[in-house]
């Protein structure tokens, strides 16, 4: 529709995805284009070009949108390939006119951290424990899926930098495009020593040939002058070196970005090396199994030293000379903790071979192996036997389930505890004790914007596309939460955090539902966009872990979130959606519903 109004003389409209391609039809009509605009529901490579196909002939302007925060995540390569071969003309003009890749080398503890597991500390009474990794996953690449995140949430003082900013490669979309594998290599001099860990990465597009007209991706310490557009489709990426090189100021390094159709990965080597790299360097593919069992905010997690210590903390406390542990939790380290702290015995319940082969990697590197038995069996199915007919005095879990997506999808634990009843002593501890699911309504800066409907854009009536995206949340997800990390999403508490239900641990699941109404004055000014909910696990009487809220940091109710979690965000449709809110509302009240059967949430909430 920008074409036809900036003077083309018909366009052909290609949209693979068949509710998008009807919405694209109606669009097109009720804007009066329909005499310009042909609408083809088909994958690009599939368009016959002739009298009696698709086209008519051949374009001679390329317009599209085919990348992702990696850029070719989407495979936009064979994509244009495949067009300038057989459906636009040569020594035709693109929009965008070209895409350029840029990278900066890094050394950063808590980036590395999603990669690799640091060694763990114990102070046991018999002196200290380290708990170490087996080498072959020290030595691991990681899985190939690109890491993405809103770098500009990342504080400068959680990364050092060693290079400028250093373009990678460029892609010259007017002209034929090649896809097949290749690599780029460029010359670094650090600027500082350090540890190389990590290459950031992001791209920006010249719209035109000049390059006057430039939308780009660069993070805040790259371009502090120009006010940042926010932006939840690109983002930036983080990509693991295969091992971490120390690096001098001024001493040369080259940085080879290699590529396959959909993917791209680095390597660093020194300038003496430089004349033994090999052209064909595999993809990253983890074989060490720890990267497929646990994802990048879980590695986070499990190198949080503060979170290890409250977990240490609590088992000092409850764990005797004769304590008889089970730990329920997916690829934990809370079993070694709890050998180490001087539990009689311990057997850990593993859900996946996944997991039962990391844990027993783990404790062969650990000389555990006799220690600690791995049991692989679902909770229903747990015999004395396994157990070697022993009763369970300690229950342990952290909790963590990889399955989970919403915070209390964890509260499987509880209905694993209840499954192995019959295993437990009558005076069993069960760490953690019980847990709370915790409410607290908030004013997003940018998420909300995801929920936004366009209405009109560029002068151009959307609505029909509004209306097939709310048809489609209505059908399914108004009445759910959604997960999102909101380390990476500022937002402001508007009310104080509310805890709303308690699950207790130390008995069984009832049969009956867990509800709660309420209501949350709202204390600050702003506009309501939606609740937030987390879980906290009570560890002992004393001691809690939250998996949302850490603190309110100032008066104005900046949020600072767990960074290893994802927290359930409800949005308030009718707040986001409307134009103007007259009158504030002065409270939210909430009817939330916990079904024991299913282990589901349900909640309505209402302004005031």
């Amino acid at each position: 529709m920008m074409a036809a109004s900036a003077g083309a003389d018909f366009c052909y409209a290609v949209e693979v995805f068949k509710p998008m391609a009807n919405a694209a039809v109606k669009i097109v009509e009720k804007n009066g284009f329909s005499d310009k605009i042909k609408v083809i529901n088909k994958h690009s490579t599939e368009v016959t070009v002739g009298p009696d196909g698709d086209m008519q002939c051949r374009a001679n302007i390329l317009v599209t949108e085919l990348f992702d925060t990696e850029l070719i995540g989407e495979g936009a390569l064979p994509t244009y390939e495949h067009a300038h071969k057989h459906l636009v003309q040569e020594g035709c003009e693109a929009v965008p006119h070209r895409a350029t890749v840029y990278v900066q080398l890094v050394e950063s503890k808590r980036m590395w951290s999603w990669n690799k597991l640091f060694p763990v500390r114990i102070e046991a009474e018999d002196g200290e424990k380290i708990i170490v990794s087996p080498s072959e996953m020290e030595n691991c690449p990681g899985v190939p899926s690109v890491c993405d995140i809103q770098l500009n949430q990342m504080p400068s003082s959680d990364f050092t930098i060693l290079s400028d900013v250093v373009t990678m490669f460029s892609v010259d979309f007017s002209k034929p495009v090649r896809s097949a594998s290749t690599y780029y290599r460029v010359q670094l001099a650090p600027i500082k020593s350090g540890k190389a860990q990590i290459v950031l990465s992001w791209w920006d597009i010249d719209m035109d040939p000049s390059g006057k007209i430039n939308c780009t991706m660069a993070p805040y310490w790259v371009k502090p002058t120009s006010a940042l557009q926010w932006r939840d489709h690109w983002m930036q990426c983080v990509y693991f070196l295969p091992n971490e090189e120390p690096v001098f100021q001024g001493e040369n390094m080259y940085l080879t970005a290699y590529r396959d159709e959909y993917s791209v990965w680095y390597k660093l080597q020194k300038a003496r090396e430089e004349n033994k790299a090999d052209v064909h360097v595999e993809s990253p593919v983890c074989r060490c199994q720890a990267h497929l069992l646990w994802n990048r905010p879980r590695f986070g997690e499990l190198n949080d030293q503060n979170r290890t210590c409250q977990y240490i903390k609590s088992l000092t406390k409850v764990l005797k000379m004769d304590s008889v542990c089970l730990c329920i939790s997916d690829g934990s380290l809370l079993p070694v903790l709890a050998h180490y702290l001087g539990a009689k015995q311990v057997f850990t319940l593993e859900n996946s071979a996944v997991s039962c082969s990391v844990m027993g990697k783990f404790l062969k590197a650990n000389h555990l192996e006799d220690k600690i038995k791995i049991l692989e069996a679902r909770p229903e199915l747990l015999t004395s036997s396994l157990l070697e007919d022993k009763k369970i005095s300690v229950l342990l879990g952290e909790p963590f389930f990889t399955t989970s997506l919403l915070p209390w999808h964890n509260l499987y634990f509880w209905y694993a505890r209840t499954a192995v009843t019959r295993h437990l002593a009558s005076d069993v501890t069960v760490l953690p004790q019980s847990a709370s699911l915790h409410v607290m309504i908030v004013e997003f800066q940018d998420l909300w914007k995801i929920r936004s409907p366009c209405g009109t854009c560029e002068g151009f009536d959307v609505q029909t596309m509004d209306d097939m995206i709310k048809n489609s949340l209505n059908f399914r997800e108004s009445k759910e939460a959604e997960p999102h990390p909101l380390w990476e999403y500022p937002c402001k508490s508007l009310s104080d955090p509310q805890e709303v239900l308690i699950f207790d641990f130390r008995r069984t699941v009832p049969q009956h539902c867990l509800s709660a109404e309420g209501s949350l004055n709202l204390l600050r000014k702003g506009k309501s966009h939606g609740a937030v909910l987390w879980m906290e696990y009570h560890l002992t009487a004393d001691i809690s872990i939250s998996t949302g809220l850490m603190q309110i940091s100032n008066d104005k109710g900046n949020c600072e979130w767990n960074p290893h979690c994802k927290q359930a965000v409800y949005f308030f449709s009718s707040v986001i959606e409307s134009e103007t809110l007259t009158d504030l509302p002065s409270a939210v009240t909430y009817a939330i519903n916990f079904n024991t059967k299913t282990g589901e949430i349900t909640m309505d909430f209402k302004l005031l």
